[in-house]
This record gives structure tokens, C-alpha cells and sequence, in this order.
């Protein structure tokens, strides 16, 4: 089986960029669905406490992930670039230089996370009815961080070369190994969260090895040759170059999200498990935006590499105008039926409130959190990841630490956590109209 290569530099653009955007789509809604079927289980068998040690795992991972995820998206643009302009012996060069790069990052996640969770876990200050369940979870996750990194950077540059649609098949299979064994570990052999970490992460090992079997089949002239993978210098450093700063943005982004967390947990483990079971159904709201990210970055990318701006400039409009609107869409659906999709995950009332308040806070301003993701997608496929970085870590760190400093000291109410995340989003998507409005161009 080869690589479904695509070229998007020719051809109907709103065309190609749906057909490319959709496998994507359903990718990330079978990755939300077997995420939310983690919490799900737990939740209905494990009771709130260990929902709550599941559920509010996100923001730390995000945070110890962040980083090498930022990496794997420069990489991406790299190799995007590069299949553009059809230089396919430097395209073969990025591909087995991103690979052997993510073998070191694996190494490297696997012993930051296991070592530094339970001081973090510490420091966002987890409730003692739930810190011995998040650090079995954390664990066990982090021993899997081969799988995880692995199959990111796998998809990153499948998706650079315009096949969307492999990672989608790997990612169902998966998607029902982990249910399945979800269930079959938890509901009926009665073990506890690690099973769940467990089961996500022998998924993710799965979906990474399929994909290096898929490049190491291909017929290609950059298909995947074990004895090739090393680490070029020139390339690593254009790849770092594009990734660091969405490697920081994505890490420093996670500490505000952590030090968000923090403050959801002083509300004790009702509040934990509410506003988790409802970042899983935030999750869903985020698929079309993630969808049309990844697009606009590999079209800007392939485009820019073959010298057709206007092409990169159009397909970018294109893609942030659907993520906007879809985005809208489903923030509203959210907010309607909030009630009976956190009772999926929890029957007690207290937990049913604290996330049913969150969605009705945050629902109405996912345009914006669209808005934003989709703009730093377009910089970062136009090799200037700087941009983003510097508005993620103004708008969505520091006013987010300074915002919840000001009023956790003057307020106890949730309802100031529920907040920063709109006055945050609305405050780097004002940042990025000035940016288009001062520059007149969205490069």
C-alpha cells in the first residue's frame, strides 16, 4: 500500500481543501469519541473521583506534549515545502531526520513525564481523594510516550505530503481497541484508571506502527528506509527553526491551562469531574477547527513552495471562514444540550451543574477560538511560527495567570475560571484583525 501523496498546488480550491479537511475531521471525531469513552467508562464504573483524576489529566498532558507536538508541526511545514517545490531528495532528507529526531523525543517525554507529574500534580494542588488515582493514570501514560510521539509525527507528515485519509483508517482501528479494552479491563475485570492510560496508549503504539509500515511499503522515492533514519544537522535545524516556537507556545500554553486547572481544583473533585466531562464535549466542538488547521497549514505550506501566494492566500480564507462558522455552530449546540451530554459522563447533580455553567459561559465564543487557531495555522504553513507564538503566550499565558491571580484573590467564584478562557480568545483574535488590518495581507 503507498502513501496517498497529494499535491494541492493545482485543481478547485475549496474542493480539495473539504476532501482534505473531512478524513481529518474524522479522524480527530474518532479520537474525541474514544477520549470521551475513557471518561465514560471510568466514570460510570469508577465513580467522580476517578472521572476527576481522568479528566483533568488534559491540561498536563497538553503542557508535557506540547512541545515535541510543536516540533512534529514545523517538521510538517518543512516537508510540506519541500513536496511542493518537488525537491524530493530534501523531502526524503526531512522525512528520516523528523523520524530519528522523534525516537530522542520519545525518550525524553517518557522521563520528564513520569518523573515531574507527581510534582506538578502537586503544584496544581489535586485534591488528596484524587492525587493517588492521577498519578497511576500519569504513570502509565507517560511509559507509552514512543506511541504517542511516534504516531504524531507519522501524521504530521502524512498529512504534509496531502494524505489525510490514512490516519484516518488507522485511527478507527484504534479507536475500537481502546474502547474495547476500555471495557473489557475496567467493567469487567474491575481495574482502575492505569487501565485506561493503558488502553490509550497500546492504541496509539498501534496507530504509529501502522503508519511506519504504510511509508516503509511505499514505492516512493523518500518511502521509509530504516537504515536512512539519522539526523541530518542542516535539515533538524530548519526543523527546529519552524517548530520551537509552536513547541513553546503549545508548552507555555499548557502552563496557563495548568495553572487554569489549578483553580478549578481549589472547588474540590464535583468541580474537577464537571468541567472535565465537559472539556470532552468541548473537545467535539473543536474537530472542525483542528480539521481546517492542519488544512491551511499544508495548503499555505505546498503552495508557498511551489511560488503561488495568491493560490496560499485564497485557500486560507477559505479555510478560516469554514472553521469559524463551523465552530459557531457546534459551540451553540453545546450549550443547548450541555445538560444531558455531561449526564453521559456523571448522574451527580453537583457534577452535572459545574459543567452545564462552564458550557454556557464558553459556548457562544468558540467563533473566536476558531478565529485564533485558524490565523496561527496560516502563519505557521507561511514559515513565520514566531507570530503565533508571541500572541499565544501574551494573550492565552500571561493574561490568563495575571486575570485569574487578580480576581482568585478578590473572588471565591468559579465563574471568573469559566471566563478567562472567551476574554483570552476574544483578546488574541482583536490582536490578529489589527495584525491583517495593519499589514494588509494575511502573510
Amino acid at each position: 500500500m503507498a502513501v496517498l501523496q497529494k499535491t494541492m498546488t493545482k485543481g478547485v480550491i475549496w474542493k480539495q481543501m473539504v476532501l482534505f479537511a473531512l478524513p481529518i475531521f474524522f479522524s480527530n471525531l474518532f479520537q474525541q469519541l474514544y477520549n470521551a469513552a475513557d471518561s465514560l467508562i471510568v466514570g460510570n464504573y469508577l465513580g467522580s473521583e476517578a472521572l476527576a483524576a481522568v479528566s483533568s489529566s488534559g491540561n498536563l498532558i497538553f503542557m508535557m506534549i506540547g512541545l515535541f507536538n510543536g516540533i512534529a508541526l514545523g517538521a510538517g511545514v518543512v516537508i510540506a515545502r519541500y513536496f511542493g517545490a518537488q525537491n524530493y531528495e530534501r523531502l526524503k532528507i526531512a522525512i528520516h531526520t523528523d523520524i530519528a529526531f522523534g525516537f530522542i523525543m520519545s525518550a525524553v517525554l517518557m522521563a520528564a513525564g513520569i518523573l515531574l507529574a507527581p510534582w506538578i500534580l502537586e503544584l496544581m494542588g489535586t485534591p488528596d481523594t484524587v492525587m493517588p488515582e492521577s498519578l497511576k493514570y500519569f504513570c502509565v501514560y507517560f511509559a507509552g510516550g514512543l506511541g504517542l510521539v511516534m504516531y504524531n509525527i507519522f501524521v504530521g507528515i502524512l498529512q504534509a505530503l496531502g494524505d489525510s485519509k490514512h490516519p484516518l483508517y488507522y485511527l478507527i482501528i484504534s479507536s475500537l481497541i481502546n474502547i474495547v479494552l476500555d471495557y473489557i479491563l475496567i467493567a469487567w475485570f474491575g481495574m482502575g484508571v492505569e487501565a485506561a492510560a493503558f488502553a490509550t496508549i497500546l492504541s496509539q503504539f498501534v496507530s504509529a506502527f501502522l503508519c511506519m509500515c504504510l511509508f516503509h511499503n511505499s514505492k516512493e522515492s523518500y518511502r521509509l528506509v530504516f537504515r536512512d533514519i539519522r539526523i541530518e544537522k542542516e535539515m533538524l535545524m530548519e526543523i527546529l527553526r519552524n517548530g520551537i516556537p509552536s513547541g513553546i507556545q503549545n508548552s507555555i500554553t499548557g502552563v496557563a491551562n495548568v495553572v487554569v486547572q489549578s483553580n478549578i481544583n481549589i472547588f474540590g473533585a464535583m468541580a474537577m469531574a464537571g468541567c472535565g466531562a465537559y472539556s470532552k464535549i468541548e473537545g467535539f466542538a473543536f474537530l472542525p477547527i483542528i480539521s481546517f488547521n492542519n488544512t491551511i497549514t499544508t495548503f499555505v505550506g505546498q503552495n508557498l513552495g511551489a511560488r503561488q501566494k495568491e493560490r496560499a492566500k485564497k485557500g486560507a480564507v477559505f479555510g478560516i471562514v469554514c472553521s469559524v462558522l463551523l465552530a459557531e455552530l457546534i459551540g451553540i449546540g453545546t450549550v443547548i444540550f450541555a445538560k444531558p451530554l455531561v449526564m453521559l459522563f456523571d448522574q451527580n447533580p453537583e457534577v452535572i451543574a459545574f459543567g452545564v455553567d462552564r458550557s454556557q459561559i464558553a459556548g457562544f465564543f468558540f467563533c473566536l477560538l476558531a478565529f485564533t487557531h485558524a490565523f496561527s495555522a496560516l502563519q505557521r504553513g507561511a514559515g513565520k511560527p514566531m507570530i503565533p507564538m508571541m500572541v499565544m503566550i501574551l494573550c492565552w499565558c500571561v493574561a490568563r495567570v495575571v486575570f485569574l491571580s487578580v480576581t482568585g484573590s478578590l473572588f471565591y467564584d468559579i465563574q471568573f475560571v469559566y471566563w478567562v478562557y472567551p476574554l483570552t480568545w476574544g483578546l488574541s483574535s482583536l490582536y490578529y484583525l489589527y495584525y491583517m488590518i495593519r499589514h494588509r495581507s494575511l502573510f
